[in-house]
């Protein structure tokens, strides 16, 4: 680590699987161009090259615990960074990704921090609001959505609402349409024909994912759409027997393509005419930026974060409802392309790195985080 007078941050994240490395690197990016150097900690994780570079930060560091080793009192990773944190002696301020994280550096050390929370249901348990009150002087608390930070003030209403904002997810959009496949190919690569309309999902075959509204809305949607049209089903999980149960119940096993888990997944997302999440209570829905990187159109239940995304620029459905589903599905085989001026703006004014660097600047590190540093 260089170690010169530079401020740094200090980044702590639980670990860098799933989608917790992008989310890392969208936090380390925000200080690009900036007097501040960002290290990223892990805390669970060997250490990867791949993992380093993509972190996007100026040094990296894998502290390598298991998951089950930073259980309980976790005093072996408060030492090992608060070590780090003394040994640089330059830190500003820390920001930690998830309540474990957040719990290590606000004990660690004195510095201010920033918590990022990804997920609802944190704060539900007393002694989780009684310790994070305890630290509330030094302390921002950040949500991936609106409806994250609503439950959370919810749950810490003592606190002032301006202490605990939202910080949409985003991203490097340039970076993920230059992964992404040219249609064609990405059918080539999924199996799925050149020709048909396709409505697509992607997510883990799990009841929140609520995949079940999503095969029934398709069926009934089915008589009133191309003849060859597919639903293709994008992950794996515990649900997928009952799920392709329910296909064969409704007489769509031939319409209904899984195609279980696939590596770097969003390079094929232009296989789709259309993209449709379900999910019942979304804190955020990563993968509708994805699809609007990819130019989709986007159904989304009306529910969780994820309406945050759509609501200007796609259709929202009430959750559960397979007929409203089925109603939406037609009417945007019927008018492609209506809101690509919409999803274009969206994401690139509301859900792109640059749109959100300026307000984590403007509204953030300007806001109340000023008075704490």
């Amino acid at each position: 680590m260089d170690q010169t007078s530079s401020p740094w941050i200090f980044q702590l994240c639980h670990g860098y699987t799933g989608p917790f490395l992008d989310c890392a690197r969208q936090y380390a990016v925000l200080f690009k161009d900036s007097p501040y150097k960002v290290c990223t900690v892990y805390l669970t994780g060997a250490p990867d090259e791949d993992v380093r570079l993509a972190s996007a930060s100026d040094d990296v560091v894998f502290l390598d615990y298991s998951s089950r080793q930073i259980r309980g009192l976790k005093l072996g990773a408060i030492r090992q960074f608060r070590e780090l944190v003394a040994r640089n002696g330059h830190v500003q301020f820390v920001i930690a990704h998830r309540f474990k994280p957040i719990y290590i550096a606000l004990l660690s050390s004195k510095l201010p921090v920033i918590g990022v929370h990804h997920a609802f249901g944190v704060y539900q348990r007393r002694t989780r609001q009684w310790f994070i009150n305890r630290f509330k002087q030094r302390l921002t608390l950040l949500a991936v959505s609106n409806a994250v930070r609503d439950e959370i003030r919810r749950h810490l209403n003592s606190w002032p609402a301006q202490r605990i904002e939202t910080l949409y997810n985003r991203i490097d959009v340039a970076a993920v349409r230059a992964e992404q496949c040219p249609r064609a190919e990405a059918r080539q690569q999924l199996g799925l024909p050149q020709q048909t309309w396709i409505v697509g999902n992607v997510g883990r075959l799990h009841p929140d994912k609520d995949q079940a509204t999503l095969i029934r809305g398709f069926a009934k949607a089915l008589p009133h759409l191309p003849a060859d049209s597919l639903l293709a089903i994008m992950g794996s999980g515990k649900l997928e027997p009952a799920l392709k149960k329910l296909a064969n119940e409704l007489g769509i096993t031939d319409k209904v393509r899984f195609l279980g888990q696939v590596p770097q997944g969003r390079r094929y997302f232009r296989a789709f005419d259309l993209f449709a999440l379900t999910s019942d209570h979304e804190p955020f829905g990563m993968v509708l930026l994805e699809a609007m990187a990819a130019g989709l159109p986007l159904i989304c239940s009306d529910c969780g974060g994820g309406r945050e995304v759509v609501q200007q620029c796609g259709r929202l459905f009430p959750l559960g409802d397979s007929d409203a589903l089925a109603r939406e599905l037609v009417t945007m085989n019927r008018t492609p392309g209506e809101d690509a001026q919409k999803i274009e703006q969206e994401l690139t004014e509301k859900f792109s790195d640059d749109a959100v660097k300026k307000v984590f600047w403007r509204d953030i590190l300007k806001g109340e985080m000023a008075e704490i540093l």
